[in-house]
């Protein structure tokens, strides 16, 4: 399946698994879906925690799909979809149950807000971070302020400002990732050990740790409105379709 979103449960741990052809990155469908079975799975009174990865060994995720935002023409359509995102992190704050994050490479732009939006995350030493919205005319907006509550406002400006990668030496000094490993099987080994260990725990203590690490986030829901309106006209001008143009050359001449 080339898109996908899938959900099981283990030992009172839902995991929830997404993927894409190109490397994670995530069209309109994938994030309604994701945000749609984060909250189903909360839901259920048998779920300890949530986990949250991506298929395949590379990326994590690169943020908004190219295709997709090529593709959009018009304001309505380019709300829905930066609404999308909005949706998978306020899913992930909401849905109750502490929510994991597995990071196995590198990650971009809506991918960092993800990783952001864990209670808990394990990454690879390989899996540097970057907000390279700037790249394509717009900004980190929506995911901004997920990124903010882990690294704090001066470094999310610059990380929006010059658009580089962070390396995940950095991400760990930084609150975004929790236990970084040498390689994917290391982190994997931890991962297990950890996510039996959260099943072992008190369902309402979990819930409880989740309401109290979130407190002084309610405005988030006001602030969102605007976020979104940001990315979804600057994605309609001429300059970022041509920027985003430019970006797929070069990464179809690699």
């Amino acid at each position: 399946m080339s898109e996908f979103v899938a959900s099981e449960i283990k030992n009172n741990i839902a995991e929830i698994s997404f993927g894409t052809l190109k490397s994670n990155s995530l069209p309109g469908a994938i994030l309604e879906k994701l945000a749609e079975t984060i909250l189903e799975e909360g839901a259920k009174d048998e779920v300890k925690a949530i986990l949250v990865k991506s298929a395949g060994e590379k990326a994590f995720c690169a943020g908004a799909s190219f295709d997709e935002l090529l593709a959009i023409e018009e304001l309505e359509a380019s709300t829905k979809f930066f609404g999308g995102f909005a949706k998978v992190l306020n899913a992930m704050r909401n849905c109750g149950k502490i929510v994991v994050v597995r990071v196995q490479g590198k990650t971009t732009g809506g991918g960092v807000g993800i990783a952001c939006g864990a209670d808990y995350c394990f990454a690879t030493k390989d899996s540097a971070l970057a907000l390279t919205e700037i790249n394509l005319g717009i900004g980190p907006f929506v995911i901004g302020p997920y990124v903010e509550r882990k690294i704090g406002k001066s470094q999310f400006s610059a990380m929006a400002i010059d658009a580089d990668f962070r390396s995940a030496e950095w991400a760990e000094q930084h609150n975004v990732y929790h236990s970084v490993s040498d390689t994917i099987a290391e982190m994997d080994e931890k991962l297990e050990k950890f996510l039996q260990t959260l099943a072992s725990r008190s369902s309402d203590a979990l819930a409880l740790i989740k309401k109290v690490s979130w407190e002084g986030t309610d405005h988030f829901n006001e602030l969102m409105p605007a976020r979104i309106h940001m990315s979804a006209s600057l994605i309609l001008e001429d300059s970022a379709k041509k920027n985003i143009e430019s970006i797929k050359e070069r990464l179809r001449a690699k």
